[in-house]
């Protein structure tokens, strides 16, 4: 039976050319409502989409042959992975086609920016001529902070050199080595915050860097700094954002992306300020781009449907049935080990090294480790991180990966673990699987606990003495959070203790602030998994 693919967003030609020319049957039918699409869907293979169409549990539920969804594009907040996933439907996307043209955007809202062209355009269209008034500055000499130095942000790297400027970079994933051979220097947060003179967001919206640009962040910036987002709204608090503007901290923002989702940004508190140049999200509208992530994604839909195997799957790696069968529950348990982790490390990471012990070590462990360095990438970088290409990233950042196997049984018939090497320490975490293959994580640096890998968690640093458990749960009470699970790990020697908490919302700032500052607690950090 020939396959039937669905295209329900506009895709270039170039793309659907690729579809037919592969013996595919496709079927062009934009601007379906969800109703409509839950009916049409039957008897497909594939589905691609845009950002048009949101691809709902609903639709998932009604189809009855499909195999694969596509994404013409990088983010997949319109597809219900999750529960694409529990139907064994692949999801995939076209990770790298805007990237080029999203940098390149970027690029020039911040020479928008610091030459006050929208304003002087529209100056002169009325009718005036007033030079003085829209007086710029040069990019030449000034230095630059880029937050996130993904593919987008390495890209805005290379033209800011271009134009002479002093690059730094903050990103917890790039290597001193990487750095150099860019020509940016790694700094921290508050080195780059207090220097820079133009800063350039590229970073995902995730709990962590939700509104990481607040009122503390720009209390720290230099007077006059410029800021560019064209990644995700809502990293920047916009509130904040228009309190130092008009205080004149800051000389000029430059967004393609909003807190709100209403379109146009009507409720933003900046979008008409005359210091904030204000675009409908153009980073990927180019027509190069949309051929390129259309033409992407058709060879991934030819690839997948003709059994050549998954490109850019979002949701799994790319192997058989049968492989999946027996390895599939280390795929998940790598994935959180490495994402939880990954929020808990500060410092650039070097090395990772993924351990596997027991029965687990005579299997192809291949797709677990590429596994684990997705979860490791995914709460950290802008772009889309897959199973396809965690390994390219890690490689591209200059993070040298490695395997260790050890048949030899010990505790558990299996084990899995990871070491992150920092420029400064190691960091160690360790799971297995229990019963019906539920994942735990049973080591944490050299604290043994036994911990499940869900949801909100609170990884906290005490002194191992009496009342600090009871001191954490009253903070959480009194802000109404609850605790789901605890687990404990103590080390007699240092006299230091590590607590895991499972609970069932998010924590907010000022209540992190209040354990962080409770007796006897070193640290504490949230994640998510």
């Amino acid at each position: 039976m020939k396959c039937k693919v669905l295209v329900s967003d506009p895709l270039s030609k170039e793309g659907v050319d690729i579809l037919r020319n592969a013996g595919l049957t496709v079927d062009e039918v934009s601007k379906l409502s969800e109703t409509e699409l839950v009916k049409k869907i039957k008897g497909y293979d594939a589905l691609i989409v845009r950002s048009g169409t949101t691809v709902t549990k609903k639709i998932i539920a009604a189809s009855d042959r499909l195999k694969v969804i596509g994404r013409a594009g990088v983010g997949l907040d319109n597809v219900d992975v999750a529960e694409a996933s529990k139907k064994g439907i692949v999801v995939m996307n076209a990770p790298s086609g805007n990237t080029i043209s999203t940098a390149e955007h970027a690029f020039s809202l911040m020479l928008a920016l610091a030459r006050n062209i929208p304003d002087a355009n529209k100056s002169v269209k009325e009718g005036n001529w007033d030079r003085k008034k829209f007086m710029g500055v040069e990019l030449y000499g000034k230095t630059l902070g880029i937050i996130g130095m993904g593919r987008i942000g390495t890209e805005f790297a290379k033209r800011a050199l271009v134009f002479g400027m002093r690059v730094m970079a903050n990103d917890p994933f790039l290597s001193e080595d990487k750095a150099k051979s860019i020509g940016v220097d790694p700094v921290s947060m508050d080195v780059l915050l207090a220097n820079a003179d133009f800063i350039t967001l590229h970073t995902p919206l995730t709990d962590e860097t939700r509104h990481s640009i607040d009122d503390k962040a720009f209390a720290k910036m230099k007077k006059g700094v410029r800021i560019v987002n064209a990644a995700r709204g809502g990293i920047i608090d916009e509130k904040a954002l228009a309190k130092h503007i008009k205080s004149g901290k800051v000389a000029g923002a430059a967004l393609d992306v909003f807190e709100t989702k209403a379109k146009p940004p009507v409720d933003s508190p900046v979008v008409n300020m005359d210091k904030v140049i204000a675009t409908p999200h153009l980073g990927a509208s180019t027509e190069e781009a949309q051929v390129s992530v259309a033409v992407d994604m058709a060879r991934s839909v030819v690839d997948a449907l003709s059994g050549k195997g998954y490109r850019n799957a979002a949701n799994v790696p790319a192997m058989d049935e049968e492989t999946l069968r027996s390895i599939g529950p280390y795929v998940k348990l790598a994935e959180k080990l490495g994402s939880i982790q990954s929020q808990l490390i500060e410092d650039p990471v070097r090395s990772v090294t993924v351990n596997y012990v027991g029965d687990i070590a005579n299997l192809d462990v291949a797709p677990i480790t590429r596994a684990f360095l997705k979860g490791m990438f995914d709460p950290i970088l802008e772009e889309d991180v897959n199973y396809v290409n965690s390994p390219v990233i890690a490689r591209e950042r200059g993070i040298k990966v490695s395997e260790k196997k050890t048949p030899q049984i010990k505790d558990f018939a299996n084990i899995l673990s990871g070491e992150f090497v920092t420029e400064k320490k190691k960091y160690f975490v360790m799971g297995t699987l229990f019963a019906n293959n539920d994942p735990r994580i049973i080591k944490m640096d050299e604290f043994y606990v036994e911990a499940i890998p869900e949801g909100y968690m609170l990884v906290v640093s005490n002194n191992d003495v009496p009342g600090v458990v009871g001191r954490i749960g009253t903070i959480l009470g009194k802000e109404g959070v609850n605790i789901a699970e605890m687990s404990f790990g103590r080390d007699k020697k240092t006299g230091r203790a590590i607590s895991l908490l499972n609970v069932d919302s998010e924590i907010s700032k000022p209540a992190l602030k209040k354990l962080k500052n409770a007796k006897d607690v070193l640290d504490v950090k949230q994640v998510r998994v």
